[in-house]
């Protein structure tokens, strides 16, 4: 069992928040970890690259010169590989990089992630998170109440599209609603802020926690 501290958008400790581990994970599995953020990384890839082989570069294919008594080294037209502006031998083409693992292997890589924020004390717990109007001054002044100079994920329980747009435009800082946060947007940044909430959407009940383990 860990207490968390719950604050208030003013950075004060309005109370705490008793959390069984076990309700996100029973232990942190590096593997998995890294296979998911592999995965997420990869499915970020444009897979755009693209360069010409021989059979597509413009030039002759006429062969430059006779095979033998130049005192040259035997040569084949200009669009080989092995002179300039010639093709590439293994040219690159485009291709689709994305793969998926397991969804249940995913959600569990991502409360394992969040066990790793809070074991490491870098999840900071808000009482709730609210903007009356958008104003970017206000989330600024939230996170330095909070001391948050570093990168930084903001979760909220759904999506506010007021939160969101006062925030959007502070660099290092992502707004995110819980159900679209996985594995790699939590270690991505140096510190998680999440409304109590949003941390309640990522528990299990005990009991449901032993039978999966």
């Amino acid at each position: 069992m860990v207490s968390i501290p719950v604050y208030n958008m003013s950075g004060d400790q309005v109370e705490t928040f008793d959390l069984d581990e076990r309700e996100l994970a029973e232990h942190i599995n590096i593997k998995l970890l890294h296979e998911a953020v592999v995965m997420y990384q990869a499915n970020l890839r444009q897979g755009s690259a693209k360069t010409k082989t021989r059979a597509e570069v413009s030039g002759s294919k006429k062969k430059m010169y006779r095979q033998k008594g130049t005192g040259n080294a035997r040569a084949g037209h200009r669009r080989s590989g092995v002179r300039r502006g010639g093709g590439h031998i293994f040219a690159k083409a485009p291709r689709d990089f994305s793969y998926r693992l397991p969804r249940k292997a995913l959600q569990t890589a991502t409360r394992m992630a969040l066990l790793s924020k809070i074991d490491k004390s870098n999840l900071i717990l808000l009482d709730e998170l609210t903007i009356n109007e958008i104003k970017t001054k206000r989330m600024i002044e939230m996170l330095a109440n909070l001391k948050v100079d570093v990168s930084v994920l903001v979760a909220t329980d759904t999506y506010d599209v007021i939160v969101y747009k006062s925030g959007r435009n502070i660099p290092r800082t992502t707004i995110l609603p819980a159900a679209e946060i996985n594995a790699y947007q939590i270690l991505k940044p140096q510190k998680v802020v999440m409304t109590k909430k949003a941390l309640e959407t990522f528990r299990r009940p005990l009991r449901e926690a032993q039978s999966a383990e």
